[in-house]
Formats: structure tokens, C-alpha cells, sequence
């Protein structure tokens, strides 16, 4: 039996409890959030052993409105949406919610053409990004991580992706949103990672990624706090 088969959330050193990410995001200004976009957005994934079976939405909800009576959370994100039906189906609802913080996890279906249209699927994020903005939202999104590598057959979607994620870095400067970087993240290459559909993170990759955006938020929170 291996480390990794030993270890729980509690102990994972790539993860945060509750309090913890409650304490990083402890005076953030916060009280909207908006999680928006395809699967990975709603939140899917599997169990994973000793990991609690809460979808990382859910988790930045519970850390970010944690002592917020007021806060309110809107999740809209629904499985096989394109990024030009996130755009077309989602973003009003999303902007009549008037979100002070939203999340946009969008693009990833679209990869699944031959060609995909990356110069579309960016010109969607833009669009996205800019009507959020001139509400005053703050936006986070993150990069795909790299699970390809062991799995050769698979090369060329590993391409694909990251061509994705370069079109998401440039659509998050340009906009100054908070980018979670999970290309390289070490999580990528634990065995029990992905979920049975090879698709989605299990519980233990949503823990991880929640911790990266605890951190992130945080920092943009105290960067905010000392403009």
C-alpha cells in the first residue's frame, strides 16, 4: 500500500480545510457569486475515498459566504454546453443576478471537434468577460490541467487543450481576472485523479482545486484591500 493510498483530505498536502480557506478569505468583498459555464462548472465529478463528496463550486461557496448572512450564489453551469451557448444561454441570467465575483468555465466542449474554432470560443470569453466587467464583477477562471501525458493516444487532444488554455490566459489579463494556473499542477498526475469518464476531476482534484482558488481570491482580496 502506497502513501497516496493512505491519505485522506485531512492530510493531503495539496488541499485546505474549511477553516483554513475560510481564514485566507476572510475580509473579502464578496457577497455575489456566480459560477457559470459547462460541466466543469456545474461541478461533476466522482467520489474519491476520504475526500468529502462537495464539487468545488459548492466548497468556494461555503468558504467565501461563511459569517455572510447576505451572501447569495447562483451556479448555472450545465453539462456539454459550448461556449457560444454558455454565451447565449447563460450570461443574462448571470448579469440580472448582479454577481460581485463570477466564475467562467467555458470552452472545453469545443474541443471536441476535428478544428476546433479557438479564435470563436475566445471572441465568446471576451464577450463574457466584458459584459461582467462593466458591471463591476470580479471574474476567476482556470486553466485545463494536463492529464495527457501518460496516455499517448491522447496527444492530440493534449495539443488542443492547450491551445485552449492560452486563449484563456489571454482573454484573463486583457480583463484582469484572477487565472488559476492547473496545466502543471502536481495533481495532474496522481492515479486516482479523473473520474470514471476520463473527463472530470474526482472529489480529490476538486479539493485541489479549490485550494488554488482559495489562495488566488485571497491575494486579489489583501491585493484589493491595499489599493
Amino acid at each position: 500500500m502506497t502513501t497516496h493510498d493512505l491519505r485522506a483530505e485531512a492530510d493531503d498536502p495539496l488541499t485546505l480545510s474549511h477553516d483554513e480557506s475560510v481564514q485566507l478569505l476572510r475580509g473579502a468583498p464578496w457577497k455575489r457569486l456566480a459560477v457559470m459555464g459547462d460541466s466543469f462548472a456545474a461541478g461533476l465529478g466522482d467520489p474519491s475515498e476520504g475526500y468529502a463528496h462537495v464539487p468545488w463550486p459548492q466548497r468556494i461557496q461555503a468558504a467565501l459566504g461563511s459569517g455572510k448572512p447576505d451572501f447569495a450564489y447562483l451556479n448555472t453551469g450545465v453539462m456539454g454546453k459550448r461556449s457560444d451557448a454558455v454565451r447565449a444561454e447563460q450570461l443574462e441570467q448571470v448579469l440580472e443576478f448582479k454577481p460581485d465575483l463570477v466564475s467562467v468555465a467555458a470552452g472545453g466542449n469545443n474541443l471536441f471537434d476535428a478544428k476546433p474554432d479557438l479564435d470563436g470560443v475566445e471572441a465568446d470569453l471576451d464577450a463574457m468577460y466584458t459584459a461582467l466587467r462593466s458591471q463591476g464583477a470580479d471574474i476567476f477562471a482556470f486553466t485545463v490541467a494536463n492529464v495527457f501525458d501518460a496516455v499517448p493516444e491522447l496527444a492530440d487532444f493534449r495539443d488542443r487543450t492547450a491551445a485552449l488554455n492560452d486563449r484563456i490566459r489571454s482573454v484573463a489579463q486583457r480583463h484582469d481576472a484572477v487565472l488559476i494556473e492547473m496545466w502543471t499542477h502536481p495533481v495532474r498526475l496522481r492515479p486516482r485523479l479523473m473520474s470514471a469518464d476520463g473527463i472530470h476531476f474526482a472529489m480529490e482534484g476538486h479539493a485541489a482545486l479549490t485550494a488554488e482558488v482559495v489562495k488566488a481570491l485571497g491575494a486579489r482580496a489583501a491585493r484589493g484591500s491595499e489599493a
